[in-house]
């Protein structure tokens, strides 16, 4: 035989509970005459057929067709109430619910100017309070079945983060700015959730922004960014990372020095070739022009050393040997012509 609840009531301990049913699992034998006691800083909407017929509010509530009239239709008066009928009550903790926490379950992606493509995490606090009992047991509890406090604090967070993931990618901020955009991050936030609280009885009272922290991908770009303080510039992020890794090296000439050294020097080489080939194509040329003739005048070939001599020298500059028998060579074309010839017989160069 199902038993006949006379009193029904609820006392939270903790004051943590958002909502709570009794019975717990499901409708209960009730009948006129039973009674329901509500405390302060509560109240109970009294359901019968998943329908709410009253809410009541502080106080000691005697179940009658004058509080609720309804049950008139429900119950036979004929048998004086005693034909019990199923029906629940849920109470409704009115209290400020502070230190509400909520973060994203999942990374944002979030388009940075600076980085690119990152993903982000975010994580906060909110305080609300309800503030229209039936409407916020029937948008929530009745028309979801939702009867513990832990899936209404997920339901609210989901919200929450929804709204958070929009205005993020309104801001069309880089992650390094954000630190500084929490307070208004937060206002704006609070502000697009008035209306969806209000839709459900609830009254969202503040919101606030803990932190906005990158994956661990992101922070060590982050870090690199910061450490050179110039990402943009590939030549010299190269040229820092071997400096740091050949100063490494330095300190620890063994081991894993050893491969910093071998790493820098790898680096440096790719930062400083073209550095280097340059100066090395200098000073080749400088040296070939130190030992080139000078070009723009003939010059006499000795004939036994083959040294290039000026033009109306009488003996060899490297050799001594006396030049009258030598040979003419030709400034433009390079054509050596007999001794004494005043025109290159190849292009007709003037030769004196």
């Amino acid at each position: 035989m199902p038993r006949i609840i006379d009193v029904v009531e609820f006392l939270d301990n903790t004051g943590n509970e958002i909502v709570h049913r009794e019975p717990p699992d499901g409708p209960g034998d009730f009948r006129l005459g039973s009674q329901v006691i509500v405390r302060e800083s509560q109240n109970a909407v009294f359901f019968r057929d998943g329908k709410s017929l009253d809410v009541l509010g502080p106080g000691r509530h005697t179940l009658t067709t004058a509080n609720i009239p309804i049950l008139a239709s429900i119950i036979g008066l004929a048998t004086s109430g005693k034909t019990p009928f199923p029906a629940e009550v849920v109470f409704v903790n009115l209290k400020e619910f502070l230190n509400q926490k909520w973060g994203t379950p999942e990374p944002i992606a979030f388009r940075d100017p600076d980085l690119g493509m990152v993903r982000l995490r975010s994580f906060g606090t909110f305080a609300f309070q309800v503030k229209d009992p039936s409407l916020f047991v029937n948008g929530i509890v009745g028309q979801q079945g939702i009867y513990t406090t832990d899936a209404i604090d997920n339901f609210l967070r989901s919200i929450i983060i929804a709204k958070m993931t929009d205005l993020l990618g309104e801001q069309k901020k880089s992650v390094l700015d954000l630190p500084s955009m929490y307070s208004e991050i937060g206002a704006g936030t609070k502000g697009q959730l008035t209306d969806d609280f209000a839709r459900v009885g609830l009254v969202l009272k503040a919101l606030y922004v803990s932190a906005i922290t990158p994956t661990e991908e992101t922070a060590k770009a982050i870090d690199e960014r910061a450490s050179m303080g110039a990402i943009g510039d590939m030549d010299k992020y190269l040229k820092f990372k071997a400096a740091r890794a050949m100063g490494d090296a330095a300190t620890n000439p063994s081991g894993a020095g050893a491969g910093a050294m071998q790493m820098g020097v790898g680096l440096g080489a790719g930062a400083g070739l073209g550095a280097g080939l340059a100066g090395m194509m200098s000073q080749a040329m400088q040296g070939a022009q130190q030992n080139a003739p000078t070009r723009g005048a003939a010059t006499v070939i000795c004939p036994n050393c083959n040294t290039s001599n000026p033009v109306g020298a009488k003996f060899c500059n490297s050799c001594g040997t006396k030049l009258g028998a030598g040979t003419v060579k030709c400034p433009t074309c390079g054509t050596e012509n007999p001794a004494g010839a005043k025109f290159c017989s190849n292009d007709g160069t003037k030769l004196s």
